[in-house]
């Protein structure tokens, strides 16, 4: 699948969503950039970039099983 990004000009915004609307969520997906969209973007960026300048902690599988294991044992009290 392909992502491609536009800038519409208001006039024919509701034109164009009318017309994407047509096609099925299988063919086609529209993504909006809106302020969660942007906050989780910005959030995954920073990850990314602490992964690849080796700044990111990573946990192994028994530390993550300890970890899970503890936040359910919190929810379920």
């Amino acid at each position: 699948m392909q992502t491609i990004r536009l800038r519409i000009n208001d006039k024919i915004y509701n034109h164009l969503m009318w017309f994407l609307k047509r096609f099925t969520k299988e063919e086609l997906q529209v993504i909006r950039e809106d302020n969660e969209f942007l906050s989780v973007k910005e959030y995954l960026n920073q990850e990314l970039e602490k992964v690849e300048n080796g700044k990111a902690g990573f946990l192994t599988i028994d530390q993550l099983d300890d970890e899970l294991e503890a936040t359910i044992r919190n929810y379920e009290t």
